[in-house]
């Protein structure tokens, strides 16, 4: 079975489905002791596709005195795993989710763990921590950050006398004067980019999905303006089409077949180990006035199931390990894979952290991150994802295509406000 990496939450739509549970598929004992007289904790984590972090998080939980944690380490659908057993008495105490989602919060499914943050709460990366808010309550515990930027070669943008692009326009006119023989200007997946930059350009506009409100946010003439320019990329010929592996591999950009490419944080270490210090980042431009850089993150986190026999002991354990842990915590980040910690200190120290491209990551998280918010449901999500293939690819009338999904998007946020 194909292993599942943190990176695969920036790339998915929202939302688990419900569905069969599968059995245990790895485990692991704590060290005994129930301090607190809470028994044993049964801790549940997705595959990771990185070496070792399996055996970190084992290392953890058997460093913990006051409980027997017991991890499981589970392949296959994780998130359709966890809604189901959210409904069950024998589901996880303690368990990782790319969420929690709406319906998980709304049905009294997971723990508040506001408490657990006092004192600390703005020290957590705000771009992650919002989509695990509902009501000014916190339910889950962020872990790590991944993100998503622009890479671009520097020797290749010198040798053709063009600047890292500032702006929307400015990424257009470069990727046409880096288009050179074999080589495209701008790599942004095989699909021209439908896939892979979600709102993106919207938050880019100065727009957002959903407002702080719950209403649509990008019913603006300034959303059709700026997708409409990502086909005046995919049209122009200037982007890279069918490269051996899509945006999430940064082979095409290491192998020089592209002069810029979009990528994830997780691909910095193997860009550096091939090109040096001959690339550097940008988060995705800027387009308009009202338009600032954007970046998109996500971070899976660790939430308390409600239907567990063991909610105070599982609460204290998260707190320790997510909250009071920060040595794990930048062990879990940085030692097995590239990424964040959600703790902005922590960051913002870490050795690995402190200086070029990765330094340049964290300071786009925090200054231009943005997560898809917890209002933002499956079904707006393909409505959009679906109109931006139309626009970027078959070069469909954004305005158009934008009505429909404000529509779509709008009775989806009345209907998730009614069942709150």
């Amino acid at each position: 079975m194909t292993s599942i990496s943190r990176r695969t939450l920036l790339a998915a739509g929202a939302g688990a489905g419900a569905g069969g549970l599968l059995g245990a598929c790895g485990s692991n004992t704590g060290r005994g002791g129930g301090g607190s007289g809470s028994g044993q904790l049964a801790q549940w984590y997705h595959q990771y596709g990185e070496t070792g972090t399996e055996q970190a998080v084992q290392r953890y939980a058997a460093a913990y005195k006051k409980a027997d944690v017991h991890v499981q380490w589970r392949p296959g659908n994780y998130d359709q795993q966890t809604a189901a057993a959210l409904l069950t008495d024998s589901g996880p105490d303690v368990f990782e989710v790319n969420g929690p989602t709406l319906d998980q919060i709304q049905g009294g499914q997971v723990v508040d763990l506001t408490e657990l943050l006092d004192g600390v709460k703005d020290d957590f990366n705000q771009a992650v921590l919002a989509p695990k808010t509902y009501r000014g309550r916190i339910w889950g515990i962020p872990q790590v950050v991944d993100m998503q930027m622009l890479y671009y070669r520097k020797s290749l943008l010198k040798e053709a006398g063009v600047e890292p692009p500032a702006g929307l326009d400015g990424l257009i006119d470069a990727a046409r004067e880096l288009t050179r023989g074999k080589v495209k200007g701008l790599f942004l997946g095989n699909d021209g980019g439908a896939g892979v930059l979600g709102g993106t350009p919207l938050y880019a506009a100065g727009l957002r999905l959903v407002t702080d409100d719950g209403k649509v946010g990008f019913d603006d003439p300034a959303a059709a303006r700026t997708l409409g320019k990502l086909h005046q990329l995919y049209a122009g010929k200037s982007l890279l089409l069918g490269a051996p592996a899509d945006w999430a591999d940064p082979s095409a950009f290491t192998q020089g077949l592209t002069a810029m490419q979009w990528s994830g944080l997780w691909t910095l270490p193997q860009v550096q180990k091939e090109l040096g210090d001959d690339f550097g980042v940008l988060p995705f431009p800027k387009d308009g006035g009202a338009g600032r850089p954007s970046v998109p993150v996500g971070a899976y986190g660790a939430a308390v199931s409600a239907r567990g026999k063991h909610r105070e002991a599982a609460k204290e354990y998260v707190k320790w390990l997510w909250v009071e842990r920060t040595d794990y915590q930048e062990d879990f980040a940085l030692s097995y894979g590239f990424h964040i910690p959600a703790r902005i200190s922590l960051a913002r120290k870490a050795a690995k952290l402190k200086s070029g491209p990765a330094a340049d990551a964290v300071r786009f998280t925090t200054e231009f991150g943005y997560a898809q918010p917890l209002s933002w449901t499956p079904a707006a999500q393909t409505a959009y994802q679906d109109a931006l293939s139309r626009i970027i690819r078959g070069g469909a009338a954004p305005e158009s295509e934008l009505r429909a999904v404000v529509r779509k998007v709008s009775a989806e946020l009345d209907r998730v406000k009614k069942q709150s």
